[in-house]
């Protein structure tokens, strides 16, 4: 296990994630932003089923890191309730996860 982590969250269009993608890494709290999509999300709000194209970003950044990369999607999201998923990088190349490490230190 290492202190590496991806986190997950989806914006509702390409401008806003592309915006969010930006403002995390200028802000060190990421070192890559991918952006997924559109991609179609079907999900349970306010007792109703729904139905949205989104676009998924995958955000790499660390454990240290993660609560930032939280805030400030909540800050900058325009939805009531923005996803953000820690999921633990177990393992990987040595030289792209200390690159993860670089790329956000010293925030």
């Amino acid at each position: 296990m290492t202190d590496k982590r991806i986190v997950l969250s989806t914006a509702g269009s390409r401008e806003q994630a592309k915006s969010l993608a930006n403002a995390l890494v200028m802000r060190r709290l990421a070192a890559c932003v991918n952006i997924v999509g559109p991609i179609e999300s079907v999900y349970r709000w306010k007792g109703n089923v729904e139905t949205e194209q989104e676009f998924l970003l995958v955000i790499k950044s660390t454990e240290q890191q993660f609560p930032g990369v939280c805030a400030a999607i909540r800050e900058l999201h325009s939805y009531e309730l923005p996803e953000c998923i820690e999921i633990p990088i177990e393992n990987g190349s040595t030289e792209y996860l200390e690159w993860i490490g670089e790329s956000v230190a010293g925030v």
